[in-house]
């Protein structure tokens, strides 16, 4: 994860510098794992964070370009408000550690569960708003809308949404994520959001939980807290960045998670991802 930029670019050393002072031990896990310890949900929120602000400073300072807006699909919004100046990298660290902390702790293992359903999404609103204890999570991409709950419940909507002849992917996550057995996670993160320091926004961010670009910092604790338990509109999200004008769409870090999520949302798009040297160094728009 973003090894090969460090030895090019001081502004993506310093990204892993911070993080090593911030959370001591994480820049050894970003670097030679062990991997079953970078993928437990504290240590991974944090890693990311630091690969993703760590290609995105690389790439400013290769090429030097400001975002006009931006957005990230769940803890990827922290980073999205590193790079807008919302929060200081050593305050999203602390609280991408803290978020990791608490999700995990929030529900017992193998109380909850979430799958993937591929499909209308109108039919999974349907199916969730008839059974209580699950909801939609992440709609990911036009036809692909992520649910999230307790097991019973998501595996009785899978079992439906089968019925009417979706498809349905059981994930397997270490907690129910955006769900409402996230609650306890967003209450007691919730302080730690609002205690600040906040910066002012370079550009906007276009927040989860309603698809609207965020300008002014002071909007975003609350936001956050909302994303916990909230879902993750990110099809919506992207067809807001497309109304506001924008066209060529740049993932930071590594996967390309997004980059084809982008593709299937809006098609006629630029998609692109940077995350090592070679697409740093190749970048042109």
């Amino acid at each position: 994860m973003s090894a090969d930029l460090l030895a090019d670019f001081p502004a993506a050393r310093a990204v892993f510098e911070a993080a090593e002072a911030t959370l001591p031990g994480l820049r050894a896990l970003i670097e030679t794992g062990p991997l079953d310890a970078l993928t437990l949900t504290a240590n991974q929120q944090p890693a990311l964070v630091t690969a993703s602000l760590a290609a995105y400073r690389a790439w400013q300072a290769h090429t030097g370009l400001t975002p006009f807006a931006a957005a990230g699909h769940s803890l990827g919004e922290y980073s999205a408000h590193v790079a807008a100046g919302t929060l200081e990298l050593e305050v999203a660290l602390r609280l991408t550690r803290r978020r990791g902390e608490l999700m995990q702790e929030a529900v017992p293992v193998g109380v909850g569960a979430m799958a993937a359903i591929m499909g209308d999404p109108g039919a999974v609103e349907e199916v969730c708003a008839g059974i209580e204890g699950v909801q939609p999570a992440n709609y990911n991409a036009p036809t692909q809308t992520v649910i999230s709950g307790e097991k019973a419940a998501v595996d009785a909507a899978a079992a439906q949404l089968k019925a009417r002849g979706l498809k349905a992917i059981p994930l397997k996550v270490s907690a129910p994520f955006h769900c409402a057995l996230m609650q306890p996670a967003a209450e007691a993160l919730a302080p730690d959001l609002r205690a600040g320091p906040l910066g002012q926004m370079a550009f906007p961010v276009v927040a989860n939980v309603n698809a609207q670009a965020i300008s002014e910092a002071v909007q975003v604790p609350e936001l956050l807290i909302d994303q916990i338990t909230g879902s993750v509109r990110w099809v919506q999200s992207v067809r807001r960045l497309a109304d506001m004008g924008v066209d060529v769409f740049v993932e930071f870090g590594p996967g390309t998670v997004l980059t084809g999520l982008v593709k299937r949302i809006l098609p006629e798009a630029r998609v692109m991802n940077v995350g090592n040297l070679s697409q740093v160094q190749e970048f042109s728009l």
